[in-house]
């Protein structure tokens, strides 16, 4: 059984690539996040400690007796690393694909982050609508040049919803609202630091989420050593989608991490 956890703004359908290159026969469980996909929506603020939350009662549906494996990306491997460390003795072992954490933050940021947040509270903070899946196709690929016009097609099928308008991400509109608890790199370190389970982080070399929220590699290799059974792999010509940019590298090095 393994565990496929996707991102924010994502879909479980979207791991749809790597699972079509297993070679193995696996069970995979891949559920979409509260407010995402086909889940139903908050219509409030999201909580990210209730994602864990999440993770642990679908851990206790679907193996309540055995380690599970975990494969997270982004948030979901945020998620994973996290729970990996809150409760060590339900993972077997976790793939990472880019959920290293944010930027470290500083309290002087607190107060213009509870402005924002109020602002978007009292405001509207909604996806752009797009005129059908094929702009919204369209845009995947602007986006991000590495998608094939198939799998962006296939993509636009379960990241959009139909609205009267057209389409738009299939996610709840309040999860644009800046969160007004800051990011405290240092309390996921010392989650981090809890994990027994091996882990394994993968890294795109052209990803925009590590340009933004850790530019400095020793930063990077800093998170990655609060594992104590923690390596890292580099994908050339792969952005932060890994799972769309190499689904069948990603899928060889998530059988062979738990072969």
């Amino acid at each position: 059984m393994l565990f496929m956890l996707h991102g924010w703004g994502d879909v479980s359908a979207s791991f749809q690539f790597v699972v079509d290159a297993l070679r193995r026969d696996w069970r995979v469980i891949a559920p979409d996040w509260r407010g995402f996909g086909l889940s139903q929506w908050n219509e409030g603020p999201y909580w990210f400690p209730d994602y864990v939350a999440d993770l642990d009662a679908l851990l206790a549906c679907w193996t309540p007796d055995v380690p599970a494996r975990l494969v997270g990306h982004s948030m979901g491997g945020n998620v994973a690393s996290l729970y990996a460390g809150i409760r060590p003795e339900r993972v077997a072992g976790i793939v990472n694909l880019e959920g290293f954490g944010l930027r470290p933050t500083e309290s002087a940021e607190a107060p213009a982050r509870y402005v924002k947040w109020l602002g978007q509270v009292r405001g509207e903070a909604g996806f752009r609508v797009y005129t059908g899946r094929a702009a919204f196709a369209a845009r995947l690929r602007q986006d991000n040049p590495r998608l094939t016009p198939e799998r962006a097609a296939f993509l636009a099928e379960h990241l959009a919803e139909a609205v009267e308008e057209g389409v738009r991400v299939a996610a709840d509109p309040c999860h644009r609202w800046a969160n007004p608890i800051l990011y405290r790199i240092e309390e996921a370190k010392a989650c981090w630091r809890r994990v027994t389970a091996p882990v394994l982080w993968v890294r795109g070399a052209d990803s925009g989420y590590l340009r933004e929220y850790i530019p400095e590699e020793a930063d990077y290799f800093e998170r990655l050593a609060c594992f104590s059974n923690g390596r890292d792999v580099l994908l050339e010509d792969c952005g932060h989608n890994l799972h769309h940019d190499r689904p069948e590298d990603v899928a060889r090095l998530i059988e062979e991490f738990f072969a």
